[in-house]
């Protein structure tokens, strides 16, 4: 009764109902595991430009950061907000950057097996301060 209503035949309907599923759906349901692997891995904190970066630069996936944030939309994955200050890189041309030497995998058995650092500037105004000596 539906599909006569709907103007669909039968056999056309059963026929969409029972079709495999396409390659491009097939690989975005493995990306989308994928992405909430990196979510969880990140204690929900990644959004989807930190989330695309894992997967393209650690994990070696081939996937554009709107994919990405597509995927997390639709599977409901959210990452921490960000400060809007830091949002902004700022690169100097032509300097080199540190290797990844533990290829981003930061997860050791026992003690003292890894150790890493970080560098992270706080932005404050500096305010001269003139001191009067008698």
């Amino acid at each position: 009764m539906c599909c006569r209503l709907l103007g669909v035949s039968s056999p056309g309907y059963y026929r969409y109902k029972n079709r495999p599923i396409s390659r491009t759906q097939m690989r975005r349901q493995w990306l989308t595991g994928l992405i909430r692997e990196v979510h969880t891995a990140s204690r929900q904190t990644y959004g989807s430009r930190r989330v695309h970066a894992e997967l393209t630069l650690g994990m070696g996936v081939r996937v554009s950061e709107r994919l990405v944030a597509v995927l997390m939309s639709q599977a409901s994955i959210v990452g921490l907000p960000g400060l809007p200050g830091l949002a902004k890189v700022k690169r100097l041309h032509g300097v080199a950057t540190a290797d990844d030497l533990v290829h981003r995998k930061f997860y050791r058995l026992s003690p003292n097996e890894l150790w890493v650092t970080d560098i992270t500037e706080h932005p404050t105004t500096w305010i001269p301060v003139i001191v009067a000596t008698p």
